[in-house]
């Protein structure tokens, strides 16, 4: 008898935030828009993501990391590159690299935010309870 062949659990979170974010990057059409999105639903999952092995893998890896489109980005620079618009490459370039970067900050900032309110409200909850 053959062994059975299994998917890892850790495979199939990937896969499972993958398909979602691959068709909102789909949906946005714009590889600038889908990166800043992207780095901004990564930073707000970094706070509670760090702590949730499978929230990482589900919200970061797969579903970030499908949103998000390097290769995009490249095709869209040499493009600009091509058509003689040095200035287009540059503010893309400058405009993804400082706004992604602003986006994860913020990101992180709301999750941070969020998860304060999450234990507020979870203490006056069990303060009401007891």
């Amino acid at each position: 008898m053959g062994r059975r062949w299994r998917v890892p659990r850790e495979l199939l979170l990937v896969g499972a935030g993958a398909v979602p974010g691959a068709l909102l990057r789909w949906w946005l059409q714009d590889p600038l828009v889908a990166n800043l999105l992207g780095c901004l639903l990564f930073g707000l999952l970094m706070g509670p993501g760090a702590a949730r092995p499978r929230l990482l893998l589900v919200g970061m890896v797969g579903f970030c990391g499908s949103l998000t489109t390097f290769s995009g980005w490249e095709l869209q620079l040499q493009q600009a590159l091509q058509h003689g618009r040095p200035w287009n490459l540059l503010a893309l370039l400058g405009g993804t690299l400082a706004g992604g970067l602003g986006a994860l900050l913020l990101g992180m900032g709301l999750g941070r935010g969020l998860a304060a309110l999450g234990r507020q409200a979870l203490k006056a909850l069990r303060a009401g309870i007891g």
